[in-house]
């Protein structure tokens, strides 16, 4: 298969940078931008759960497929328009090798298809886009049809990581692939450890926490000592956030100035929370946000919210 011509909306990471933004050009500081993160529009969830059977590979996807539209409708409406729109995992339900993975991947793009040009899509894998254990196949499956499953880049002087998560979950059947990973992480957090940029911002699934960094392991967070090790590198290194999914409730707190931000689900809810976006507004000196339900950010949109976060402390 030939690869993806550069410039295609679903493969804009490559050579672990995003080619919509030239980092000669966006290297410095240019005043203040907001961006927007979606997690886990995760096609097939919703009857999968309805079902009790969230094994399978959910075989109606219909209610995600409005869901993920009415998103891509309030995104487009906005005025500015976000510099970006990271989808932070889980973009669907049926894992490597499953039934209906190409149907759903295909309706996913098909929706997404209708951003906004001026809109560049970043994309997270999840577990559910690698497997719980992922191979280098499952990795490979994603590169070609999402783009890289880690890269960086800059937008207006701050610097962005995007995680493979599933790397720090379980890299029990692609250990070299952890370890090229870990070696290019490290590398990326001493430019931001030089303060060479503005803040440094990190977008991954699976969450550090979604409590407490000291809570207990369990499905929706990474193992203690892993957590521990990455939020030491993370604190030490400046990073501003780190903003994930998975939980599919809004969650986080924070670890030594450390902003851990989970975000609730496009698609299926599993509390309380309304599907929704986070919108994140980058000023000089701070990153704020505030969680939208998507009947919000269609009917009010957002230009007098994004004065008042550009004055929060």
């Amino acid at each position: 298969m030939s690869a993806p011509e550069v410039g295609n909306i679903f493969h804009r990471a490559r050579g672990r940078t995003l080619d919509a933004f030239p980092e000669e050009k966006e290297r410095e500081w240019k005043g203040p931008f907001y961006f927007i993160q979606g997690a886990d529009p995760q096609f097939g969830l919703m009857k999968a759960w309805s079902t009790g059977d969230c094994d399978s590979s959910g075989d109606e996807w219909g209610q995600e497929i409005r869901l993920t539209e009415q998103a891509v409708e309030a995104i487009n409406k906005l005025n500015p328009k976000p510099k970006f729109f990271v989808l932070c995992g889980d973009l669907i339900h049926a894992m490597p090798g499953a039934r209906w993975r190409k149907e759903q991947t295909q309706d996913l793009q098909r929706v997404l298809a209708a951003i906004h040009a001026a809109v560049p899509l970043v994309f997270v894998s999840g577990n559910h886009d690698l497997g719980n254990s992922p191979t280098a196949q499952s990795v490979a499956e994603f590169r070609e049809t999402w783009g890289d499953d880690y890269f960086s880049f800059w937008v207006g002087g701050v610097l962005f990581l995007v995680l493979n998560s599933q790397l720090f979950y379980d890299a029990s059947k692609c250990p070299a692939l952890k370890e090229a990973q870990d070696r290019w992480l490290d590398e990326q957090l001493s430019v931001a450890g030089q303060r060479r940029c503005q803040h440094a911002i990190i977008f991954q699934h699976i969450p550090l926490f979604t409590q407490d960094v000291e809570e207990d392991d369990d499905y929706f967070n990474l193992a203690k000592s892993v957590r521990r090790e990455l939020a030491d590198k993370f604190t030490s290194a400046g990073i501003k956030a780190v903003f994930s999914g998975h939980y599919h409730r809004n969650a986080g707190g924070t670890v030594q100035g450390l902003d851990m931000v989970v975000t609730s689900a496009i698609g299926c809810q599993l509390g309380t929370d309304t599907h929704g976006l986070r919108v994140v507004v980058v000023t000089a000196e701070k990153v704020v946000h505030r969680y939208y339900s998507l009947d919000e950010l269609r009917e009010k949109g957002l230009e007098d919210d994004l004065m008042d976060l550009m004055k929060e402390k």
